[in-house]
């Protein structure tokens, strides 16, 4: 069983998590601890727990949540695992972040590519890749079946959805993608990137831009 730990980052209030299991070791998920005081916070949970991260998984690489990533992975010594879409979200953060007032850092990092239904494993404990563009174009979700836990990243909020507004972002896309999230178990809790936790029932039955699956959950 996963242990889970969720870090409100940066003027976004974005959602790092780490997730480590009864091995020890855990992965980082999104990293956008931006300043000094973030990255303590961070490092100083990891230490205390005695835990031993093994990689950073990306949900997607939107400058919010990558700003630790350059230092997260040389502390560690961890692959960066992501979609290969996202290449192009990273490449445009300099621009990006700077129309919101951030300074990106420069990436260097080893990054492992990821594909629709592949396994990514730690410890125990294995997710399942979904891939869900639509905010970006290589944007994924980690589902953890075992804990019925799903890490949605920018894809699905509590009662909201993905913005898709910003560059490479396709509402016609991104409804596909929570389409097929709305198929998952009921009882599976959902960790979004921002904002606090929900289920997938929550979402199907209340969540306004999922009027169609606004059913009583045995009828959904």
């Amino acid at each position: 069983m996963i242990k889970i730990k969720r870090f409100y980052f940066n003027e976004f209030r974005e959602c790092c998590i780490v997730a480590g299991d009864e091995t020890g070791e855990c992965v980082i998920v999104d990293p956008g601890c931006g300043t000094a005081e973030e990255k303590a916070e961070l490092y100083g949970y990891i230490e205390k727990e005695g835990l031993k991260p093994v990689k950073i998984l990306l949900t997607h690489a939107h400058f919010d949540h990558v700003l630790g990533l350059t230092d997260c992975a040389r502390k560690y010594g961890i692959p960066v695992c992501m979609h290969p879409e996202e290449r192009r979200t990273l490449a445009s953060n300099g621009i990006f972040a700077k129309n919101f007032g951030f300074v990106m850092p420069a990436v260097e990092a080893e990054f492992t590519d990821l594909a629709d239904g592949d396994t990514v494993t730690f410890g125990n404990t294995a997710f399942e890749v979904l891939h869900t563009p639509g905010h970006t174009p290589g944007g994924v979700c980690y589902l953890d079946k075992a804990d019925k836990v799903l890490f949605s990243g920018d894809t699905l909020f509590a009662g909201s959805i993905g913005r898709t507004d910003l560059p490479d972002g396709d509402y016609d896309i991104l409804m596909k993608s929570l389409i097929r999230l709305m198929s998952l178990d009921g009882d599976i809790d959902v960790i979004p990137g921002h904002g606090p936790k929900t289920t997938i029932a929550d979402e199907r039955t209340k969540n306004p831009f999922l009027q169609p699956f606004n059913l009583p959950e045995e009828e959904a």
